[in-house]
């Protein structure tokens, strides 16, 4: 069955408009673990607008032994304040996964991903240091992207696909074009010898219908649905819910 890892991020940014631990993230991650969830993704950024670095320790040592722990972030972001790099938080804490994201301060969420014929070179390095941490390391990639033998070549295991445009085609109506485009993604990456990772604005609504297309697929992690659903329906029936669909 395809793993659902749960963003814990939207907890963060709850607690982090009013100060002080509530929502306990901890707690949350706990909830999505009893419920049956495969593993906790948290994307920690040099602003600190949502999970910090405190967090990815804490959760570190909470889920060790349990489930999949997956790091999201740009690894070309330098250390400011409080954070300390990609790379020296995969160092202090050794998640399962890390999913390496172009992302920068001015987007208000990941919006595109890398482009794999041109990044090359700048993520070789990298790449090669998570995988000495025995980090399998996952690339945020467009739908439609193209050099998948590049990634596979600096030792990327896996891709993760960008669903934010098949999410609004969903809900506009009309996702056939985009649905088609993260079908023929996924099918070249696994050609190419790697797994293929889902996610951004996947929800019960649409999950269903993208996971029956692609075969093989190996992961999804969603946050911003599942923790907005969650308010009206419960943390541990909405994990639930989605662990349902991926059935």
């Amino acid at each position: 069955m395809t793993l659902l890892s749960v963003n814990l991020n939207k907890i963060a940014v709850l607690r982090n408009s009013r100060g002080g631990n509530e929502p306990d993230i901890a707690r949350a991650a706990i909830t999505c673990i009893e419920a049956g969830c495969g593993g906790i993704t948290v994307h920690p950024r040099p602003d600190l607008r949502h999970v910090r670095p405190d967090d990815v320790r804490a959760l570190a040592a909470l889920l060790r032994g349990r489930v999949e722990y997956n790091i999201e972030g740009n690894p070309f972001a330098p250390p400011r304040g409080d954070y300390p790099g990609l790379l020296a938080l995969a160092r202090e804490v050794r998640p399962t996964q890390v999913t390496l994201v172009p992302d920068s301060d001015g987007q208000i969420t990941s919006d595109h991903g890398f482009d794999l014929a041109n990044d090359v070179d700048q993520l070789r390095p990298l790449v090669a240091q998570l995988r000495e941490l025995d980090c399998r390391v996952s690339l945020f990639v467009d739908p439609g992207a193209m050099g998948f033998e590049h990634a596979v070549g600096i030792g990327v295991q896996r891709i993760e696909i960008y669903t934010g445009p098949y999410a609004e085609a969903f809900a506009e109506g009309d996702a056939a074009k985009q649905l088609a485009l993260c079908v023929d993604t996924a099918r070249r990456a696994q050609q190419a010898g790697l797994a293929v990772n889902a996610g951004h604005d996947l929800s019960q609504a649409n999950l269903g219908t993208f996971r029956v297309a692609i075969p093989g697929l190996a992961e999804v992690s969603i946050g911003h649905a599942l923790i907005g659903e969650a308010l009206y329906e419960g943390l541990t029936t909405t994990v639930r819910n989605y662990l349902q669909i991926l059935r």
